[in-house]
């Protein structure tokens, strides 16, 4: 079954716990954590992560667009996180922080940014929980999707099928309507969508339809039989 994860980057930041609240049946809330080193933007920090844990019983999916990862990502489990993804591009030792994150009682996850390719990647596969594949430049909210990313987000669910592995794949990135369908059909499960949901006038039903979309194309997909 697909999973919607609203990005609170599209919520109102002065009311952080409502906004939550108002998508309690999403199965995940994604925290867009960025250093405006990494990407050209700031946005929030561990003290918001941890505040917001106690706010909400929906757990806590941290996307950290940050540098030196290696050394910040393990505080975001400990603010209270239940997964957390740090960038390719932004690790040292990607293997030993991804068994950090699990040490500590979290999901571990990796993006990739869309001009990062997935096959240098492979062997790390097993390490992980989930993959992030990024549909738009990272960095700021509102971005039209990329299509170019699809025959990526393919390759990656193939390498995912070659190792048998129960690899979380997500896609970030002008996740809609009318693109989640095709993000599905291409072999995502996990969908991040902002403005898509808290642009809607009821956001709880906006990740309902979403996720409607998402399950009614995976269950016809050839990638999902047996998934």
């Amino acid at each position: 079954m697909a999973q919607i994860n609203p990005s609170i980057l599209s919520a109102d930041f002065a009311r952080l716990a409502e906004e939550a609240k108002a998508v309690e049946g999403a199965d995940w809330l994604h925290v867009d954590v960025m250093d405006n080193h990494f990407v050209p933007n700031l946005t929030l920090g561990v003290p918001i992560v941890e505040a917001l844990s106690k706010a909400t019983g929906t757990p806590l999916d941290c996307h950290l667009m940050i540098e030196d990862a290696d050394r910040w990502a393990p505080q975001y489990v400990e603010a209270g996180a239940g997964s957390v993804t740090f960038h390719a591009e932004a690790a040292a030792a990607p293997v030993r922080l991804a068994r950090e994150i699990r040490a500590k009682g979290a999901r571990a996850s990796m993006a990739l940014k869309p001009a990062t390719p997935i096959e240098p990647y492979e062997d790390l596969l097993p390490e992980l929980d989930m993959l992030l594949i990024m549909t738009v430049e990272p960095g700021f909210g509102g971005q039209a999707f990329l299509d170019i990313m699809l025959p990526k987000i393919r390759r990656t669910r193939e390498l995912i099928s070659k190792h048998g592995l129960e690899l979380w794949l997500q896609v970030d990135g002008g996740v809609s309507a009318t693109t989640i369908e095709r993000c599905a059909e291409a072999g995502a499960d996990v969908f991040v969508a902002g403005s898509a949901v808290y642009g809607a006038d009821d956001p709880a039903e906006a990740v309902r339809a979403l996720r409607a979309q998402a399950d009614a194309v995976t269950a016809s997909a050839p990638w999902a039989c047996g998934h």
